[in-house]
């Protein structure tokens, strides 16, 4: 199994370029499931994620093909609905071809979902949903079979949480629905809005982008559009903590600072320079700099991102001072501490709090990673610890950074990766 193994102590000189999202680019894939003909995606990162999106979307005779960061998908053929537990159970952005698929085809046959460990982020919200459109569905063998009458009839969906997956599976099988769906308390994330500007672009009536009220009159059909995937905003604010954490002066090149309202705030009040320009962003962490605790709680969009909760938590760990990080989205999203302390954190856990006591320097242990936020943390504290990090089960990183190794490596990181 591979592992990444860094050097801690080096400051972080040069710039990044960031990649397209990952939350953006998995909906976008699968709502060229609505249309027949081609597709064009561009700055879609190459990811284990995607990568298992395109094997998914190949099952239904769907074909494509990759240039650079550019995407070509034909979805004229569709000659499957099934959605195998081998393809889908390290993912659980599979959910989205449930909407796609109702909408189209009228059937759907889509295992449950895997994915990242961190709570029970339950499918009922996107089958509640689908219901009020007028789907039947049965939970038969850990698969949800589901089907319609006809065309998907239009309805009022409300949302107890706000849903990211939920919210885009309802909103693409609605393009398709007769009548009008109103969507009521939607997640508003900018992945959201990605994926609504490109159905627009493919011929669907939607209003409400960036609101909580989304509201979509059905058409009979789509067409094929092209598309681009913003940046990655959860790899940007990873790699402002890590300059944070390590010192030195990063440019983040490719990425748009307005899909970030909450860390930069948060690194200020900590002590870190941050500048944020058109499509750029600048981070400064002076040599001898201390830095200061800053509480933090993670919320829906415009707040703080849960994704980024345990990398912040890593830089906390080497704060003056005490800070308390409270996490409301995702229930079991701590697994990371334990591997913390193993690098001298000093952390507790007190029900959806962590309280953190700054311990100045972490030291370099093996740990392992436990999901895709957590690798990221790891690599945080790894960056800033003396001595070697060694992390193990980096598979999850695969899912969501593009490079990550690659691009720290060539700003000064002393970090490389070993086969298993």
């Amino acid at each position: 199994m591979d592992k990444i193994v860094i050097e801690g102590g080096c400051p972080l000189h040069g710039e990044i370029p960031i990649s397209g999202a990952k939350n953006a680019a998995l909906p976008l894939i699968t709502a060229t499931i609505l249309a027949p003909g081609p597709h064009v995606l561009h700055n879609v990162p190459d990811l284990r994620d995607t990568r298992t999106m395109l094997v998914l979307l190949e099952s239904f005779g769907i074909t494509w093909k990759r240039e650079g960061n550019t995407l070509t998908i034909d979805s004229s053929n569709l000659d499957n609905v099934e959605a195998s537990y081998e393809l889908v159970k390290t993912m659980r952005a599979s959910v989205l071809v449930l909407g796609p698929l109702l909408a189209r085809a009228g059937r759907a046959r889509v295992s449950l979902p895997g994915g990242c460990a961190i709570g029970a982020r339950p499918i009922n919200f996107h089958l509640q949903g689908l219901s009020q459109l007028g789907i039947q569905y049965e939970l038969d063998q850990g698969y949800v079979d589901a089907s319609s009458k006809g065309r998907l009839q239009g309805g009022t969906v409300y949302f107890d949480i706000p849903s990211v997956t939920g919210t885009e599976n309802l909103v693409m099988a609605a393009t398709l629905a007769n009548g009008t769906t109103v969507i009521k308390n939607a997640a508003k994330e900018p992945e959201v809005g990605n994926l609504i500007d490109m159905l627009i672009s493919m011929g669907a009536k939607i209003k409400g982008r960036d609101t909580d009220t989304i509201v979509v009159d059905g058409v009979k059909k789509l067409k094929g559009a092209k598309a681009t995937i913003i940046p990655d905003r959860i790899e940007a604010g990873t790699f402002l903590i890590a300059a944070g954490a390590a010192g030195g002066e990063l440019t983040l090149t490719h990425c748009d600072p307005k899909l970030l309202p909450a860390l930069p705030e948060k690194l200020r009040a900590a002590g870190i320079t941050i500048k944020e320009e058109k499509n750029r962003m600048h981070v400064v962490r002076k040599k001898g700099t201390a830095l200061r605790s800053a509480d933090v709680k993670t919320m829906p969009y415009p707040g703080f991102a849960t994704d980024l909760q345990a990398q912040i938590m890593a830089l906390m760990t080497m704060a003056d001072g005490l800070s308390v990080i409270t996490e409301t989205i995702f229930e079991n999203r701590f697994m990371h501490v334990a591997e913390l302390r193993r690098m001298g954190a000093d952390i507790r856990i007190d029900g959806h709090s962590a309280i953190v006591t700054g311990v100045g320097k972490l030291s370099g242990a093996p740990v392992m990673a436990t999901d895709l936020r957590a690798s990221a943390s790891l690599v945080v504290a790894g960056l800033a610890a003396e001595g070697l990090t060694e992390i193990s089960r980096v598979y999850h990183l695969d899912r969501g950074y593009d490079d990550l190794v690659g691009k720290l490596s060539r700003v000064g990181a002393r970090i490389h990766r070993e086969k298993g």
